[in-house]
């Protein structure tokens, strides 16, 4: 590790801070943590998805582990119960973590636990969108958009709010690019699990 370049101290410089924990507010911290989280997993037996940078997976002999990871939040599921609880612990050993128990939401996603295997429904989210916009008890109409709204300039002013807009056009986005994805999880978990 050295000092960046252009920072030199010129009275020490072969100096450097060591950091105990990572500093939430730098940029490199969850890069640093990433890093760190990834390669426990490769020495724990776990492979890289090639598809999916924040995929690991472990295979032996009639046991599958997957683990999702997201910014600080992190998923497993198997094929096996013990098991999951065992690097559970051994996680728990080696990074400061809470166990919240069994799957139920996860970025707009809902997870629920059937006889057939796991259920991911977006009901919610999209609930809790309809009620953010006061929509929740709007009845449907074959126009897609108000006739009487616009977003275009009246009098030098916007006709409605830009900004919340752009929040629910970025949540319709979010709906629509992750309902095909949710699929493919279930359809891909359903083959493993038992």
């Amino acid at each position: 590790m050295q000092q960046p370049q252009g920072f030199v101290h010129p009275q020490f410089p072969n100096h450097v801070c060591k950091l105990h924990k990572a500093i939430y507010s730098l940029h490199q911290a969850p890069c640093a943590w990433y890093n760190e989280l990834r390669i426990f997993l490769l020495a724990a037996g776990f492979s890289a998805s090639c598809c999916d940078t924040s995929l690991f997976i472990r295979t032996s002999s009639f046991i599958t582990l997957y683990l999702l990871v997201y910014v600080d939040d992190i998923i497993i599921t198997g094929s096996s119960d013990s098991l999951i609880q065992q690097f559970i612990a051994s996680l728990s050993h080696r990074f400061s973590l809470k166990d919240l128990g069994p799957l139920y939401f996860f970025l707009g996603v809902e997870a629920s636990r059937t006889s057939s295997g796991i259920y991911l429904s977006q009901r919610k989210y999209i609930r809790d969108l309809l009620v953010k916009t006061t929509m929740d008890e709007a009845k449907a109409i074959s126009t897609p958009m108000s006739s009487t709204e616009t977003l275009l300039l009246h009098d030098g002013y916007l006709a409605c709010d830009a900004t919340e807009y752009r929040q629910v056009l970025g949540s319709l986005q979010y709906l629509s690019l992750t309902r095909p994805n949710v699929s493919f999880v279930v359809n891909k978990l359903s083959q493993y699990m038992h």
